[in-house]
């Protein structure tokens, strides 16, 4: 008699079906980790540019605080602040879940309720850093 196999859970997932899918928070906080990474390592020429330029002279530190208020080259300013900002949280959010991981490494904290609550906290820290660091960016205080 032959053996019939049933698929695999998810190996003809449909795409609807795939975003119909509730990822628990620690996933999502992975994925992002993940996200954060590659946007800094792709944002990094920028990175570089604007540390080159705001310690060089007096002049281009000028040229780089206007880069702020009047962009640079067709960019308008709005955009590279939203860059900025978008670097801002990818660091915050991939320092902050480095660190989950290391903890959860270093204690052996591998629960799902230790997992679910660790990954609230990046969430929150990551966000509410961004926030503040937001606000002096964008001249609120």
């Amino acid at each position: 008699m032959a053996e019939i196999s049933k698929p695999r859970p998810g190996e003809n997932m449909r795409l609807i079906e795939a975003l119909q899918y509730r990822l628990p928070i620690a996933g999502i906080v992975s994925i992002l980790h993940r996200v954060s990474g590659v946007m800094m390592f792709v944002l990094l020429p920028l990175v570089i540019w604007l540390f080159d330029t705001s310690v060089t002279s007096e002049v281009s530190f000028d040229r780089f605080a206007g880069a702020f208020t009047f962009g640079i080259g067709f960019v308008p300013g709005l955009l590279v602040k939203l860059a900025v900002l978008g670097l801002i949280w990818a660091y915050l959010l991939h320092a902050i879940a480095g660190t989950r991981h290391l903890w959860m490494d270093i204690t052996h904290s591998v629960t799902k309720a230790h997992g679910r609550s660790s990954a609230i906290v990046t969430t929150v820290l990551s966000l509410g850093l961004t926030v503040v660091l937001g606000a002096k960016l964008f001249g609120l205080y």
